[in-house]
């Protein structure tokens, strides 16, 4: 598959609502009215009757549930898709230096009968937590996610999970773990790409207000998201040389924070209501 440009891709309405969500409105008591969200969605360029089909298909999947208030609807987070916001914040804003203990966290999997759509399921979720495929079924990760992985082991009882802490006691047969379970030159390049489409947003939290502010922001986390799922977060003896990992997560998450006070007052103003959480 191509290689994109991290960062250049227009978000999708979906992606949208979820981040407005994920970074304001679940702050602001866990729901909007549709015609705020209509407003906030305006300013990425995305017209109305987009915005309410969006959201009454992200109800009939669950992740919202919806109450009337006069003639307007309100969108109300569901118990499940904040959830799934708070865990995707804690990946994505998680120590990216985080001390390691020299221990992997390896998962044995085996179904005896492997279909299509569990594989597929089981490669994203342990791609999530920081896994890597070192065969087709043991997966690797330098990060103690043994919780993780045995919590994960419960959604798919029809599959036998054999979960372990263990160490090489070798660095070089650790670093020969990372060159198999990852491509790391292939990570390397996005970050590249990333940094470079980003380098305009560093020190801007001081120029931009409003609308372009919120704007400005929601692109920077839309071309970040995807890196919880393919870097391991490595720790900084089996990174190579070049690693571009931790400048970009510190630009992402400096831009973050300076963008945070006139994009979270442009959404309190469209909303009517203070925003009250962690703006990282």
């Amino acid at each position: 598959m191509a290689e994109t440009d991290p960062g250049s891709a227009r978000p999708k309405p979906r992606a949208l609502i979820l981040d407005l969500f994920g970074d304001y409105l679940r702050y602001a008591g866990g729901e909007a009215k549709a015609g705020d969200l209509v407003t906030l969605l305006g300013a990425f360029g995305v017209e109305p009757a987009t915005v309410r089909m969006t959201l009454t298909r992200l109800r009939r999947e669950h992740w919202f549930t919806t109450r009337r208030e006069g003639r307007e609807s309100s969108y109300v987070l569901s118990a499940h898709l904040l959830d799934v916001l708070q865990q995707g914040r804690e990946r994505i804003f998680a120590d990216y230096d985080e001390p390691w203990d020299q221990h992997w966290t390896t998962v044995v999997q085996q179904n005896e009968k492997p279909d299509r759509s569990t594989r597929d399921q089981l490669r994203r979720q342990l791609s999530w937590l920081g896994f890597g495929s070192l065969t087709v079924g043991t997966w690797m990760t330098p990060r103690d996610r043994a919780g993780e992985a045995r919590a994960l082991a419960a959604e798919f009882p029809d599959v036998h999970f054999t979960v372990l802490r263990a160490s090489t006691g070798d660095l070089e047969a650790d670093r020969d773990v990372v060159a198999r379970c990852w491509d790391l030159d292939r990570i390397n390049r996005m970050y590249e790409q990333f940094l470079a489409a980003n380098a305009h947003v560093a020190g801007s939290g001081a120029a931009l207000r409003g609308a372009d502010a919120l704007v400005a922001r929601t692109n920077l986390i839309g071309g970040y998201r995807h890196f919880p799922f393919v870097d391991p977060w490595l720790p900084k003896n089996l990174r190579p040389a070049s690693w571009l990992g931790a400048e970009a997560n510190e630009l992402f998450r400096s831009a973050h924070r300076e963008l945070g006070p006139a994009a979270t007052a442009f959404v309190s103003e469209v909303v009517g209501g203070p925003i009250d959480g962690p703006q990282l």
